[in-house]
């Protein structure tokens, strides 16, 4: 008898699939767009994970769980501790951490900068800038502060842009499949 491998192993043709729902989503009515907006967003936070691959020092051991960080305004609120139950990639769990402010050494596998009065989201960012961390901003917070992957809403739905030189300067491999899905990529120089 072939034995499956178990379901909660992420793999990435799974994974792709259900990014490429979420940007191929109709635009909800009015009423509903933002909570739906926020949880397509929360969702997106961890299925961009398997697409990413880290520098071997982003973890302490194979199964070190991959930590979502929420710096400053935290939208999401309570839709992606949901959204993240009992998820994992690969070998490691997912888990949400927020933070008022954040530190280079944080811990931080993908960072979202909403930014606060204890940090901005430029000064969040700054402080992660080549510590090997995928960092998520919104197109609709601060002018200036860009993550390597940026949301923003195109003809009613949730995209995304990615800065692929930014990740490559923080050690970060984006795969082509994930980059095919963007709105605009800043291409690898």
């Amino acid at each position: 008898m072939q034995q499956r491998p178990p379901l909660v192993r992420a793999r990435p043709a799974a994974c792709l699939a259900a990014l490429a729902a979420c940007v191929l989503m109709a635009a909800a009515p009015p009423a509903q767009a933002q909570n739906l907006e926020v949880a397509v967003k929360a969702t997106y936070l961890y299925k961009f994970a398997p697409f990413v691959e880290w520098p071997p020092s982003a973890f302490e051991t194979e199964v070190t769980p991959l930590s979502i960080c929420i710096q400053g305004e935290d939208p999401f609120g309570p839709v992606l501790d949901r959204a993240v139950a009992g998820q994992r990639v690969g070998p490691r769990a997912v888990v949400v951490r927020r933070m008022a402010r954040v530190e280079r050494n944080a811990g931080c596998h993908i960072l979202y900068a909403g930014g606060s009065r204890a940090q901005s989201a430029g000064d969040a960012l700054r402080a992660v800038r080549g510590a090997g961390v995928l960092t998520v901003t919104d197109s609709g917070h601060e002018t200036g502060a860009h993550g390597i992957i940026q949301f923003r809403i195109k003809d009613g739905r949730v995209r995304f842009d990615i800065d692929d030189a930014a990740a490559a300067e923080d050690h970060l491999t984006i795969s082509s499949k994930l980059l095919s899905l963007a709105l605009s990529v800043r291409t690898r120089r």
